[in-house]
């Protein structure tokens, strides 16, 4: 199926609206603007703050600061959700001590923007400066096992056989060390939040995050207000991939606002501030492969340095791929982290794998060379029939069918073996290939489903849609349960209030949400189906439930159509308005614990490479995809679509640089942190492979956000290899990194 965005024309017509615009209703009073003033130095405390020429400024009603911000509970809470890692989290304005620079250190609030924008820049600060570290490169030596780790997260296995044994002693063996430098989440919506407040104390919060119940949950307990007080709302997001994964530091700064002041108030980061509260960490990574001459693998063994910060041991599961991508006997894998003056850094699409996959899957490609094989021959070659590491069986994998068809449409069959045998006018052509994997997850969710007198369906649940189509494939699968149109189902999320969702992220919310959607719509189909056997004359008063099927709005009997009964008729004859069902989704772990559950996908690039200045256009992607059941297959490509761009600007353009002096990243705009563009992106062809997993979800559906990044930036530096026999190690690749020699 293949249907347009439901949401579609909100968005495009304007109608859709976003967090930062909310405004109070007429009777309230007028709503107040937060600047924030971010602090200078990577590491310190603050001496001294003079606000007292910010407050002179007209329209300025207040300088919230450490000194004189309200009460809190506590920041230092435990996060009930996959996305907090080890220690304790960033606490906005807690007290005098600076742990990276661009952390805020005020916030300006007043009755017009204008005024707390101009008066936040005359807020003076004094520090005491205190030495920083900010290179990963320079304090590798100090790295440390992550000593507490964030829920979701997987620690490498243990030792798999005798790698560096069968490593020392292999004949064919390649080694390589793999750099990859700090990103940045740039979603088109600047993070903010619009806190409306009523005369009875209430906080309405309008918030750019990926779960409104979230949000509420770390508002009420950070500030002490129960539940019923605080309601979140985020019923568009405008992209965020992770980065709206944690409460951002303007929700609890424009809740301060709100207590303190007793007004409605809005905070809006400005697209420099963006570049303050996490990122991609910086990753080093060390490869060892083995081979046999005939291909086959004898050792893996892969490694990595990450970045995490002072406060907490973020983490990610960046080394544990190679343990489940090929058959091998002998596998090491390790993992640490170096603490920095930086903020903690987040998840980004495709968190570890992003990394871990792309050092893999170039190391792959180097020891396909040394062994003079096809790099797709080699990966058949250790296809791995069963997890390496656990020796799980998979719950479905039709990889080996992304390969073919991939390659068939790529048309990897008539790619010559020799670098640089390839070249149009002054550019050389390469061609490069990867393998693709992320996991399937599924996690608990609750859907509530009402069936009106007009035959109109609304099923709720307090997902989230990021641009992703949830509303789209939620409506789908609602639709599809019921035998209705889609014009008669709607779906809503984005509100707190609403029935418990996870958090959206990992793509796991079409098999979370989704399932827990199909299952409510099946009982309520149950109910529907009693109420319709004891109507007076019902034509299904005999009929078992299986025997009847839910179609054009009706329930009948699947071997005689002609006998139904519309779901119109079942209420009104049943003297109802509405019919009412609610259902809690409960993953099956101990039938899921049974079986590897991943996505896996094939990624075939063309590149053409201008050798004298070092220019690459990646021309031509095909990217085979195994996700399990497609809902929407529109929505999906685009997703794969869209993962396929970011890889593109991984491999080729996004790295935040550091001053390593100030401590401080300097590209923090869009005019100097580059990311694709539509010049950047040519042909880009999307393959679903055709798969049905009913271990990860009941309705045979995995996740299709995460898998299509996963791969693209190994298969364009594997190209440029093939183009110009310059092999390159660290993203992204830019043009002096292609020259040199």
């Amino acid at each position: 199926m293949a249907v347009s965005r439901v949401d579609g024309r909100d968005k495009v017509t304007g109608q859709a609206r976003y967090a930062a615009e909310y405004f109070p209703e007429p009777d309230h009073e007028a709503l107040l603007y937060g600047v924030v003033v971010s602090g200078a130095i990577a590491k310190g405390r603050i001496a001294a703050l003079d606000a007292s020429a910010a407050l002179a400024v007209p329209g300025v009603v207040e300088v919230i600061w450490h000194g004189n911000r309200p009460r809190i509970r506590s920041f230092d809470i435990f996060y009930k959700d996959m996305t907090a890692p080890g220690g304790s989290p960033f606490r906005p304005l807690y007290d005098d001590k600076i742990v990276y620079s661009g952390q805020p250190v005020a916030l300006v609030v007043a009755e017009t923007f204008e005024a707390a924008r101009y008066a936040a820049a005359l807020v003076q600060v004094d520090y005491e400066v205190e030495p920083h570290e900010t290179s990963l490169l320079q304090h590798r030596g100090r790295a440390h096992k992550p000593s507490r780790l964030k829920a979701g997260y997987t620690p490498p296995p243990d030792q798999k056989g005798h790698a560096d044994e069968m490593w020392d002693k292999a004949a064919i063996r390649i080694e390589g060390e793999y750099y990859s430098g700090v990103e940045h989440h740039n979603p088109l919506e600047l993070f903010a939040s619009t806190v409306i407040r009523d005369a009875d104390g209430h906080l309405t919060i309008y918030d750019k995050t990926q779960s409104s119940q979230n949000s509420r949950w770390y508002v009420s307990h950070v500030f002490g207000l129960s539940k019923d007080k605080v309601t979140v709302r985020n019923p568009y997001v405008g992209g965020a991939f992770g980065s709206g994964l944690r409460p951002q530091y303007q929700l609890p700064l424009a809740v301060m606002a709100a207590l303190k002041l007793e007004r409605s108030v809005r905070v809006v980061l400005t697209r420099q501030q963006m570049f303050t509260f996490g990122h991609r960490p910086e990753t080093q990574q060390r490869v060892r492969l083995a081979a046999e001459p005939d291909g086959t693998l004898s050792a893996i063994i892969h490694e990595a340095v990450a970045e995490t910060s002072r406060i907490e041991d973020y983490v990610e599961v960046v080394v544990n791929w190679s343990g489940e991508l090929y058959a091998c006997e002998h596998i090491r894998l390790g993992y640490k982290l170096v603490a920095l003056d930086h903020a903690s850094p987040m998840d980004m699409r495709a968190p570890g794998a992003a990394h871990g996959v792309h050092a893999l899957e170039v190391a792959m490609d180097e020891l396909s060379y040394e062994l003079g094989m096809d790099p797709l021959a080699l990966r058949l070659k250790n296809y791995a029939e069963i997890d390496p590491t656990h020796g799980l069986p998979y719950s479905t994998k039709e990889l080996r069918a992304c390969y073919m068809q991939g390659a068939e449409r790529f048309g990897w069959h008539n790619r010559p073996l020799q670098p640089g045998s390839m070249r149009e006018g002054r550019e050389l052509i390469g061609w490069g290939m990867a393998t693709g994997m992320w996991d399937a997850m599924q996690m608990f969710a609750r859907a509530s489903a009402v069936l009106h007198a007009d035959g109109s369906l609304v099923v709720s649940s307090a997902a989230t849609d990021i641009g992703t189509g949830t509303y789209t494939a939620m409506s789908i699968i609602a639709a599809e349960a019921m035998g209705l149109p889609l014009e008669k189902v709607r779906f809503q999320l984005g509100d707190s209030t609403l029935p418990v969702a996870p958090i959206e992220g990992g793509s796991s919310h079409v098999a979370t949400v989704g399932s827990a959607v199909q299952g409510v719509c099946e009982k309520l189909r149950k109910t529907l189906f009693k109420l319709a056997k004891n109507l007076p004359d019902s034509p299904l008063a005999k009929a078992a439930f299986a025997d009847v099927e839910f179609a054009g709005g009706a329930l009948r009997l699947t071997t005689r159509p002609e006998a139904q009964v519309t779901l119109a008729q079942v209420l009104d004859g049943s003297g109802k308005r509405r019919v009412e069902e609610k259902y809690m989704m409960l993953p099956n772990m101990l039938k899921q614990m049974k079986y590897q559950r991943a996505t896996h996908s094939a990624v075939f690039c063309e590149v053409r490479v201008d050798p004298e200045f070092g220019t690459v256009r990646v021309t031509r992607v095909v990217s085979a995809v195994a996700a399990g059941r497609i809902i929407n297959a529109k929505t999906a490509r685009s997703q794969i679509i869209g993962g396929v761009v970011w890889g593109i600007g991984q491999a080729m353009h996004e790295e935040t640089h550091c001053d390593h002096r100030l401590g401080r990243f300097m590209n923090h705009d869009l005019g100097e942190y580059h990311v694709s563009v539509n010049a950047d992106i040519h042909d880009i062809d999307v393959i679903f492979v055709q798969e049905d997993d009913r271990i990860v979800s009941r309705l045979g559906a995995k996740g299709v956000g995460e898998i299509g990044q996963v791969g693209v930036a190994a298969a364009i530096s594997n190209a440029i290899f093939h183009a110009t026999g310059r092999r390159v190690r660290s993203t992204p690749m830019t043009p002096d990194k292609v020259m040199r020699p």
